[in-house]
């Protein structure tokens, strides 16, 4: 979280934090990567962390937190925001597979299905490529599933 923090202004990502009763039971952050697009390298967001307490979970904590942060992504003009998740709880907010919509995902580790994004109103047809995580997702080897066996 350190690292994703650090990683740009303030204006390249965004933290939110749902509370309760003085405690924190949920957060979210949206961090500035990159779709390499045909025409020129396009500033996107990716969507991770998503995280809610155990004991609150199920109660709309986690959907909240992910539809101000769209809706805000939205306000401020971002085409397109990426992650790595269950469609199964994705789909609710827009999110499909990103494959179906022209985009790569920046790594093979990354299973299809996991690999999902949601266009915004900034979107333009043109906007296709290749996602390029920004860097601490890879120096903390956050980036798809690792194989335990190997």
């Amino acid at each position: 979280m350190d690292a994703l923090r650090a990683a740009g202004g303030p204006d390249e990502r965004l933290s939110l934090v749902a509370e309760h009763s003085g405690q924190v039971v949920g957060h979210v952050m949206f961090t500035r990567s990159l779709l390499d697009a045909p025409r020129r390298l396009v500033d996107v967001q990716v969507l991770s962390p998503l995280a809610v307490r155990p004991d609150r979970q199920g109660r709309g904590i986690g959907s909240a937190l992910v539809r101000h942060g769209l809706k805000i992504m939205a306000e401020r003009s971002v085409p397109v925001v990426f992650l790595e998740g269950p469609p199964g709880y994705y789909a609710r907010f827009g999110f499909t597979g990103g494959g179906a919509q022209g985009f790569r995902k920046p790594s093979l580790r990354i299973p299809d299905a996991a690999f999902q994004a949601v266009r915004l109103p900034a979107y333009e047809p043109w906007m296709t490529g290749t996602l390029v995580y920004s860097e601490p997702f890879w120096r903390h080897d956050a980036v798809g599933l690792r194989n335990p066996d190997s």
